[in-house]
Formats: structure tokens, C-alpha cells, sequence
């Protein structure tokens, strides 16, 4: 099949991805570890204050912290290292020679795209299943050690325990697992039959889904009559398909989830009708988009920097720094536009616009 060419590789292919990573490979992890070591001279004070043991600082934050900042910064990497090896390749009169023995600049980006595919995928496995694990240990550490993050409490919480059912807690403190002024309604094809009402609401971790009321008070509608029944001594079970972590949103808690148990959430917490889930929303589509930035990158890099121009590299560098930069710093306010335009337009909002830049100047490169 024609198709299998693409992936044979010759040794100008060979010679383009092992220059592309390597250089992109290098320059990654020398910044993580700067960053690492400013992270530590910044969180040095609090970890000796609250006597953090050694093992967790290591294990449980840094080593889980490499390969999120890893991820963060591949996109400005894959950029500076394209244009870095490229311009130097343009540099020494390289890519004048390889365009002049007949290879077209379509045909020199094979390697280019290839070296893409794998850091997008790399980063696609990283940041679905791999970092988010690595984050839950990280916000762990800072719960205990640096600042508090987790959500304790929540007011007017409304969702739907099914597709009839809809309940209503006015307060929930996780501290007791407890909630104030509990309301639940069920309806028969859009026709209450049945209203319960308590004075506290309790939720026991070992027994998932059971919730238990105290002062409670039950209406059950028929056709001709109401019948009330309620107590002020004796708690009543009640089991709700809803747990305190479905309305008790921390900060940055969708980053500790993979992508499968993203989109789960998502679907599970729009049928109950819960508004919540624009940054969970927000982060499943952003891990998709981020993962196609390395594509984008690369041609806009190759294309920058693939001609010889007076003064070297320096020119080039600029302009592919400035563009990566406003990359990321689009890709982080994006999700600022989900308010007004559907979220995954703005998870991909970046990516179209850049896609444009990265025609243009492919098109625009020396033939």
C-alpha cells in the first residue's frame, strides 16, 4: 500500500527526527529541573515549617510535578526546537541543498510530522491517564503541607437523583458529612406524588448511596388524599445515587481525573442537572486540542525557519518565541470565551487560528 511509504524511512528522515527530539528532549528536561529548583526555594520554608517528610516531597510532589510541567511546556519546546535545528540546518546551507538535489519541502516535512506524531501522542497519554493520577498526589501534598484547596462546604445544592427525582440541600459541610434543610421530590409524568422534607441529611462513607434523614417529614400525594408521615426521634435511610464528591468541586480537581473519568463525570453530572461542569468540560477537550498543538507548531517552526537569513537564527527565534508564547497564553484564557461560545470552540479556538498561521506560512516557505 502507498500509504506504508510514508513510514519508510531514509537517512535524511532518520537524521531530521533524531536532531528534532533529541534537541526538543534536552531543552525540556534542563527547564524542568530549573523549575524544580525554584519550586523547591520557593516551598522550602512551608515544607520545613509543617515537618513534610523527605519521601513525600520527592515521590509524592516533584516526581509527579516533572511530567506535569513536562506537558505544559512541550508545546513552547516542540517550537524552540524546531526552529533551533532547522535554522541551523538553514544556517549551514543545508536545507539549500537538500531542496536543490530534487527533494521537495513537502517531502522534508515527512520527519517533521512524524517526530509530531509521537510527541502528541506521548503528550495525549500523558496528560489523559498518566499526569492525572500524578496530580492527586501532588494536591495532596500541598493540602497537608502548603495551602488548602479542597472545597469543605457548598450551599444550594439542586441535582437529580434520577430522572424523576430532584433534591435539594440548603448547606453540606464535609467536616461532619452532614447537610441542612433536605428536600426531595418526586414526580409521575411531570406531577408531584411525593414530597420529603428533613432538618439534616447525613452521608456514611462505608455505606455508598445510603443517606440518612433526622426530623424528617414525607407527603405522598394520590389521587384523592395526602398521607403524611414523619419523626423526630427515629432517622430514616434514603438512598440517593449521589455521593458528597459530586457537588463538593476543589479546585483543579478535574486535572486529577483521566479522561475517561472525565467524560463520565460529565455525563453523569449533566443528567442529574448539576451546573458544574464547564472547567471539567473545558479540561477534556483541552487535553485532545493540546495534544494536535505539536502539529501546528512544527510546520509553523519549519516553515519559519527553513530560510537562510541574513543575521542567522536570532531572527527567526524571536518570531517562533513570540508565537509560541501567545499560543500558550491563548490556550490559557480560552477557556475564559466558554461563557459565550460552545466549550470545545473554545478548547479548539487556538488551534483553528494557529492552523490558519501555519497554512500561510507553509505555503509562503522556500520551495
Amino acid at each position: 500500500m502507498k500509504w506504508l511509504n510514508f513510514f519508510k524511512l531514509q537517512r535524511l528522515d532518520r537524521y531530521i527526527i533524531k536532531k528534532f527530539l533529541g534537541t526538543y528532549i534536552f531543552s525540556l528536561l534542563l527547564i524542568i529541573v530549573v523549575i524544580i529548583i525554584f519550586d523547591y526555594n520557593d516551598k522550602i520554608d512551608k515544607f520545613v515549617g509543617s515537618n513534610a517528610p523527605m519521601e513525600e516531597i520527592i515521590y509524592d510532589y516533584y516526581l509527579n510535578l516533572a511530567p506535569y510541567y513536562a506537558n505544559t511546556f512541550s508545546a513552547l519546546f516542540v517550537f524552540i526546537s524546531v526552529i533551533y535545528f532547522t535554522s541551523k540546518l538553514a544556517d549551514n546551507s543545508e536545507i539549500i541543498a537538500i531542496l536543490s538535489a530534487g527533494v521537495s519541502f513537502r517531502r522534508l516535512m515527512k520527519p517533521y510530522m512524524i517526530a509530531a506524531a509521537i510527541i502528541s501522542l506521548i503528550t495525549y497519554i500523558m496528560s489523559a491517564f498518566i499526569i492525572p493520577n500524578g496530580n492527586a498526589s501532588i494536591l495532596d501534598v500541598e493540602q497537608k503541607y502548603i495551602k488548602k484547596k479542597k472545597i469543605e462546604a457548598a450551599s444550594d445544592i439542586q441535582f437529580k437523583v434520577d430522572q424523576n427525582t430532584i433534591a435539594f440541600i440548603e448547606r453540606y459541610e464535609s467536616r461532619n458529612n452532614t447537610g441542612w434543610r433536605f428536600m426531595l421530590d418526586k414526580f409521575d409524568n411531570k406531577e408531584l406524588v411525593s414530597h420529603m422534607e428533613a432538618r439534616t441529611i447525613s452521608y456514611n462513607p462505608d455505606r455508598p448511596g445510603v443517606w440518612t434523614a433526622r426530623h424528617w417529614k414525607i407527603r405522598e400525594f394520590t389521587e384523592d388524599r395526602e398521607i403524611i408521615r414523619e419523626s423526630k426521634k427515629e432517622p430514616l435511610d434514603t438512598l440517593l445515587k449521589v455521593e458528597p464528591s459530586d457537588f463538593l468541586i476543589s479546585e483543579g480537581e478535574q486535572e486529577t481525573m483521566t479522561t475517561p473519568e472525565l467524560r463520565n463525570y460529565i455525563n453523569k453530572q449533566k443528567e442529574r442537572g448539576i451546573a458544574n461542569t464547564k472547567s471539567f468540560e473545558i479540561e477534556y477537550h483541552k487535553r485532545i486540542a493540546m495534544s494536535f498543538a505539536a502539529f501546528i507548531l512544527t510546520i509553523i517552526g519549519a516553515s519559519l525557519s527553513s530560510r537562510k537569513v541574513k543575521g542567522g537564527m536570532g531572527l527567526s527565534l524571536g518570531i517562533g518565541l513570540a508565537l509560541s508564547f501567545s499560543y500558550i497564553l491563548f490556550q490559557s484564557i480560552s477557556s475564559a470565551f466558554a461563557e459565550q461560545i460552545p466549550v470545545a470552540l473554545a478548547a479548539w479556538l487556538p488551534n483553528i487560528i494557529y492552523s490558519i498561521i501555519a497554512i500561510v506560512l507553509y505555503l509562503r516557505a522556500p520551495k
